[in-house]
Parts: structure tokens; sequence; C-alpha cells
């Protein structure tokens, strides 16, 4: 059905509670006002015109959260080449080894990684001059003969500006090339998973593209016909997933948690250049230059002007304030204008500055309009304030426990643990995003209209109860016409149904709890600032 032009009668949800959780105090209010209209509304799948054809580079989702199995550690998750088809041979998709993949800690909110996880990977052939097959016969282990093509890395962790080598020469899972040919996936994953000196495992190979969303969106809005949506985009897809799980203490200012709860996660890609010298000049030689990064979901790809979205792409944190174009988008977003214009409801009133609060400062009550406390650096009580700048970042408060009945709906849905504070794999941030891109983070007036979102509320398969928490990726084609069956029939396999009673719950609150009902059963608490001030 078409959505009216007239403005639909909104609900308000008010409540004053407050949750205390450990040191740090959060409005159980917090609700819609955590959310940005349009920065988070997607992963970053091709968002800038350079690194869309550069793909092995193309770094497409990052997620951070409190590791549910293991409370005492975050995991955090990045993928890079985006749709990945599951029979793209017979090269099939490979990390880059002129590239280095990072994912960067900051914990005190200067915009500058105090904690760097790098991998670097070696590709060889045990036959390329006889051969033009990945694999010549099925794969049982990551050493078998038969597993032609093979990849290696090195992880190096840099901190306080020293580096070292944790793990030296390990190999990746490969591509998933078939059933016929990895007929154990899982066991092949599990001897990818390295453990790490300190406590801690890193994961590097291929798996399921974790997103979930109906890309169409970017067809003007559905073409202005919200009955069309509801088609997982992403479905069938895979990509290549580095995930790292650390112990929290590895990761908090000055090793202390319940003192520094909060870090800013982000991850780039450094691809390895060759500066161009005098051949005299002896100092001439390899250099890296950052071509890709990723915080909050779709930053890029809605906020950031065609004009400056390469450039985005090369910054460090510290320098978005600098970039004064780009945030002057983040006070005045493109996308409620767009919508305005399609479906006819009255964008916002501007500036916004609890947009500049969220992504740019962190949340906090002396950050911003939004009167809670929940992730911003200045709640780090070891940092000095001068040394804080704006800067975007994907914030997680560490002290916040993973909750028991997680909410797709995230914070929306008083599920303090899930986005915008981190990211977890099921946190369904489009439909989180809808309502806010209509005022809620400032009115507290939801849109009924808008409530189902894209109408994709969930992953096409269950997520693991365990690290790395990635679905196996895909064996069946994508390409199969139009409405073809069995898409996901291999996926209802046991090895791709690991989860336990949290994971349960958290696929039947992400297929049960559409956004109507959610933002109605009284699991939404709205503070609005206005009666707060």
């Amino acid at each position: 059905m078409k959505l009216s032009k007239a403005r639909p009668r909104s609900r308000r949800v008010l409540d004053k509670s407050l949750l205390v959780l450990g040191s740090t105090t959060l409005a159980a209010g917090l609700g819609a006002m955590t959310l940005a209209p349009g920065l988070s509304a997607a992963s970053s799948h091709r968002e800038a015109p350079l690194i869309a054809g550069d793909p092995r580079a193309d770094n497409t989702d990052v997620y951070a959260f409190t590791s549910p199995d293991k409370p005492d550690t975050v995991t955090m998750v990045a993928n890079w080449i985006p749709f990945e088809e599951p029979n793209g041979g017979p090269n099939f998709y490979a990390f880059g080894d002129d590239l280095r993949y990072n994912i960067k800690i900051d914990n005190t909110g200067d915009g500058v990684a105090d904690v760097t996880y790098s991998w670097r990977f070696r590709s060889s052939y045990r036959d390329d001059a006889n051969q033009f097959l990945y694999n010549t016969g099925p794969v049982t282990s990551l050493n078998d003969p038969d597993l032609n093509f093979r990849q290696v890395y090195d992880l190096v962790v840099t901190t306080g500006g020293k580096s070292r080598t944790v793990l030296k020469g390990v190999p990746a899972a490969p591509s998933r090339t078939g059933k016929a040919s990895m007929p154990d996936y899982a066991a092949l994953r599990n001897q990818a998973t390295f453990g790490l000196p300190g406590g801690g495992k890193t994961y590097a190979g291929q798996a399921e593209d974790p997103f979930f969303a109906d890309l169409r969106v970017f067809d003007l809005l559905y073409g202005g016909d919200l009955s069309e949506r509801g088609q997982d985009t992403l479905a069938g897809y895979n990509v290549n997933t580095i995930a790292i799980q650390v112990p929290k203490k590895q990761l908090a200012l000055n090793g202390n948690t319940s003192r520094n709860p909060v870090i800013g996660v982000w991850s780039t890609t450094d691809r390895g250049g060759v500066t161009v010298n005098d051949s005299r000049d002896k100092a001439a030689g390899q250099q890296w230059r950052q071509v890709s990064r990723l915080g909050n979901p779709l930053v890029n790809e809605v906020v950031v002007p065609l004009k400056f979205k390469d450039a985005f792409n090369t910054l460090n944190p510290s320098q978005d304030r600098t970039v004064q174009p780009v945030v002057d988008k983040v006070y005045d977003p493109i996308l409620p204008k767009l919508i305005q214009q399609v479906y006819g409801i009255p964008a916002p009133k501007t500036p916004r500055n609890d947009l500049a609060e969220i992504y740019l400062t962190g949340i906090c009550k002396a950050c911003g309009p939004i009167k809670a406390d929940l992730n911003a650096h200045r709640l780090n009580k070891d940092v000095p304030l001068k040394r804080i700048v704006p800067a975007e970042e994907l914030r997680l408060n560490m002290t916040v426990p993973p909750t028991a009945k997680p909410q797709r709906l995230g914070v929306l849905a008083g599920d303090l643990a899930g986005f915008p504070n981190g990211r977890r794999l099921a946190d369904d941030v489009i439909d989180i995003s809808l309502q806010a891109v209509e005022g809620a983070a400032q009115t507290g007036e939801l849109v009924p209209a808008l409530a189902d979102g894209d109408k994709v509320d969930a992953n096409e398969v269950p997520f693991g109860a365990s690290f790395p928490y990635v679905a196996l990726p895909h064996t069946k084609h994508v390409n199969r016409g139009p409405g073809a069956a069995g898409r996901n029939a291999e996926q209802s396999s046991a090895q791709n149904r690991p989860a336990g009673p949290a994971m349960e719950t958290t696929q039947a609150a992400a297929l049960a709890g559409a956004g109507a009902l959610l933002l109605g059963i009284g699991g939404f608490r709205l503070r609005r600032r206005n009666k707060d001030s």
C-alpha cells in the first residue's frame, strides 16, 4: 500500500525511568533519541566511486559487541568484498596480498587509534602450471593436498606506538567452493580459528554476509511505494570476514574497564603503493595508503556528498571535524529532505545537534541534547577532556552487559546492549533509523506508517552462538530466477544452526518483533528532551 502524502498521525510514548548499569547511569528512555536519521540505515557495500571498483579493499560492515557467551570479552567483526556469488569460480575470493586489513580502537576520544589489529595475507598455489582449479578434490583440512590455492597471514598488534607480531603464517579459511569440494566447512572454520597470547581468538575466512536489508531503498526510496519492500538484497551472498575476540582489559584505557568503559571502533584498508621519486633517492619505496574506512554503517553512502566520498575513505577520524562540508551534512542531512520529496513527510528542523552527539562525540548528558549517559568518551574517568575531539566512530560502552533477550531494534526497544551502543549481528539498523529519520530523535513522535521499516527483520539464516558468530558461507548460487524455491535449504542444516537459547531468542525477537509491535508493547521508552530540560 502506498504511503499517503499527508503526514500520518504519530504515536507518542513517554517514560522517564532510569536504568543503572555499573557505574554508568543510562536513560531507559534513550530509545529513539539515540538514533540518527539516515546515518545508519545500511552497510557500506560499494559506498564510494573508487572503492566500488576495488572489492578486495571494500569494507562492507563493522560490528562490535560484548560477547554473549564470554561477557568479559569484546568481539569485533569486519567484512570485505561485497556480493560474493557462492559459485564465483574458478578463482573465487581472496584477501589482497597488497592490502593491510585493520580494526582500530580509540579509548581516549582523540580520534586516533590506541590499539590496532592488522592482518597481512600471502597467497600461494600448490600447482599453478598444470591446474586451473581452486581445489583438485574434496578438502577436509586446511593442509589437504587437494586445496590448491591457500592463504596465510600475519597478525600484528600495535599499542602505544609499538608493534608486535602475535600470529605469523597461520592459514585463513578458503572460499567455500561448494558442498562437493568442501563438505564440512565448519571443520575448516574451526581449524582457521586461532588463540591469541593473553587471551582471545581470531578467525579469517569466508562467511555468509550477515547484513540484511532491502537495498532497493536506493531506487528513490522504493519508488514511493512502500508495499514493494521486503526483499533481502543480501540473501544468498557471502563476504570475506575477519573476526577477533579479546579481553576487555586489552581495549580499555589503562586496562581498567570500570573506570574507562567506552571505546570507539572502526576498520580500515590500506593499500601498498609506490611513491614516484628520483631514482637516486635511496629512500624511495613502498608506502601504505588508506583506501577504505568504516565505523557506523552508511555514513559514507548517505551522509557524505558524492564530491567527498573518496576523500572520506582516506581520513582518520581525528580529521573529520576539519572537513566542513561533511560536518555540515551531519547537522543538515540530505535523506530527510529526500523522504519529504518522495513521501511528503516533513523533514525535522535543523540543526541536528543530536546527530552530532551520536556520531561525532558519543552520547552523554554533557555532550548534547540527548540527556543520558551511554557511550561518550567523556565517561572515561582517566581521559583529559581537552583531548577529546569530534570523530565518527562506532562507540561501545563495555560495561553494558549482554541482553538475555536481545531485541532487533536495539536501544529503540529498550535493549541498551544493541545499536547504536556498538552493533550486534542481529541489530536491524535500517528499521532503527526509519523512525528517527522523521524526527523521533528530537520530537518523541513515532510514525506508524514507517513502523515496518524495510520489512526485512532478520538475517535469512541464524547466527552462531559462539565465536565467530557469523553463519557459514552459502554454496547455492543466488541467480536462479524469480521465485526459485530452496535458496536457503542448505542453510537449514544442523551445521548452520548452532544456535543455543541466546541465539534462538535473538531470532525469535527478530522475526516476531515487527516495528509497530515493539514500539507499542512498552519495550520502547522515549525520554523527550523538552520535557527533561
